[in-house]
């Protein structure tokens, strides 16, 4: 569906790192670091209803920035 390019190229977009992956149960999980303000424009472009495929939920986990991200890939 397009659905991690498209995460990915709105988190570049927005000079954000870390990735998008598909998850077992057909979930994908979104890391994003960057600055607060720019992770949380990735969020409502997410929730827009503009992504491909299907978003039924979006559910956000604050957390302190781990080891840095290079780029942002899609896994």
């Amino acid at each position: 569906m397009g659905f991690r390019w498209w995460t990915r190229s709105r988190a570049l977009e927005l000079g954000l790192t870390g990735y998008a992956a598909n998850r077992p149960d057909g979930r994908v999980q979104v890391v994003a670091q960057g600055p607060r303000q720019d992770c949380e424009r990735l969020l409502d472009l997410l929730r827009s209803g503009a992504p491909p495929g299907r978003v039924d939920t979006v559910v956000t986990d604050w957390g302190a920035a781990g080891a840095p991200i290079d780029g942002f890939s899609e896994r």
